[in-house]
């Protein structure tokens, strides 16, 4: 069995990010350049929450959290306090094998992983000077029903310049 080549982890993540942002009512912008440490900008009316995208077979994880060690210049752009989008960023884990990964069924196909996010607007600065450890925990599964969330801290971020109570 062929093992996962970084282009399609890439492809993959960006599947999965649209099926969760179609089934919550957001249009996906992908940008040709990740200049701004941005794969994909979900809006929904008139809000915009941005999110950098990341894939792996083999997560590591840390008192009961998954991490995943970003780099330093994407994680400065997206807790950047003046952006006007929030930064997120989200990890999807895949089955080990790339054929596993779809299962075809007569009237379905299935996308056999699970996602999970993190917060980065506003963060602390890095730890290290190349790679900074992010923790998604495990409680924060990305699905439609987080996405409203953190649609929500975008609408209190423009009505009251920050989101403090937020959940998200």
């Amino acid at each position: 069995m062929p093992e996962a080549e970084s282009w399609q982890k890439e492809h993959f993540s960006n599947a999965y990010m649209l099926a969760i942002a179609t089934r919550g009512g957001c249009t996906i912008g992908t940008w040709n350049q990740d200049k701004d440490g941005v794969d994909v900008t979900l809006r929904r009316r008139g809000l915009m929450v941005d999110f950098q995208l990341k894939c792996t077979h083999n997560p590591r994880g840390a008192g009961g959290d998954l991490v995943y060690d970003l780099d330093v210049a994407t994680y400065n752009k997206l807790r950047d306090p003046e952006r006007s989008a929030p930064g997120y960023m989200a990890l999807v884990i895949v089955p080990a094998i790339l054929d596993d990964w779809i299962l075809h069924e007569p009237t379905r196909l299935l996308m056999a992983c699970h996602g999970y996010w993190a917060k980065l607007q506003d963060q602390l600065p890095p730890r290290g000077n190349a790679t900074t450890a992010v923790r998604l925990p495990r409680t924060q599964a990305l699905t439609c029903e987080s996405l409203e969330l953190m649609f929500q801290v975008a609408l209190r971020r423009i009505k009251t310049g920050h989101d403090e109570g937020e959940a998200a």
